[in-house]
């Protein structure tokens, strides 16, 4: 099965098996979390009364465009649950997250959520975090070179995001680092270290965040971690 497919049956089979009526519910970002989305459009066009919080402004209007009702974070006392993705999962469901750019607000929403599903293809496991993707460090503008230097002082080498004319902002008007390291073999003590760097954000590594975690192969099946 070709990766789009994949994307596709996994993230309707999180909708298919986590969505109820009258739920508050987090919807991520990303390729994957798109079909999601679409499909929590067709429950609400079916008469589902759902309440949902989304983690970037991306996600918001996709689900506008999809007749779901997006509301702010501020305005409800919890989420019910969150599907997102992810750009690495490990074995103990610690994952990376940011490639798109909403690590904040995913964090956020994450933080808020009862149950956090990840939902992903056979292609973003890994037996050990960094192996195959940078992780994304969310940085304020101010003093961001004097940030990338402690950054790499971690073990890494760090390169400014780039976007359309200049460097990449985030729906918080923040800068991203892609701080690229062989491998990231203690997750917890490296997010201890780059969370007291001055001018950091928020990191991508969400650990002991996911509560379940779905990942399609390309024979059709759906592993389930977790629950």
């Amino acid at each position: 099965m070709m990766n789009v497919d994949l994307k596709k049956m996994v993230a309707e089979k999180a909708v298919d098996d986590y969505i109820e009526k009258d739920m508050n519910v987090g919807l991520g970002t990303g390729s994957t979390v798109y079909y999601a989305i679409k499909k929590i459009g067709e429950l609400v066009a079916g008469g589902y009364r759902l309440t949902c919080v989304a983690t970037s402004v991306q996600s918001e209007e996709l689900a506008k465009k999809c007749g779901v009702a997006v509301v702010d974070l501020n305005e409800i006392d919890s989420i019910d649950v969150t599907i997102d993705g992810a750009d690495e999962v490990d074995n103990n469901m610690n994952l990376i997250k940011g490639l798109g750019g909403a690590l904040l607000r995913e964090k956020i929403v994450a933080a808020a959520s009862m149950k956090e599903v990840i939902v992903v293809d056979e292609s973003k496991r890994v037996s050990v975090l960094g192996t195959k993707t940078s992780l994304p460090v969310e940085v304020i503008k101010f003093g961001h070179l004097k940030t990338k230097y402690a950054l790499e002082l971690q073990g890494c080498r760090a390169t400014l995001r780039m976007g359309d004319g200049g460097p990449f902002e985030t729906d918080s008007g923040n800068y991203i680092y892609d701080c690229r390291f062989n491998s990231i073999d203690n997750p917890f003590f490296l997010e201890s270290r780059i969370d007291v760097i001055p001018g950091v954000v928020e990191n991508g590594l969400f650990l002991n965040t996911a509560t379940t975690v779905l990942i399609a192969s390309g024979t059709g099946k759906i592993e389930r971690l977790g629950e």
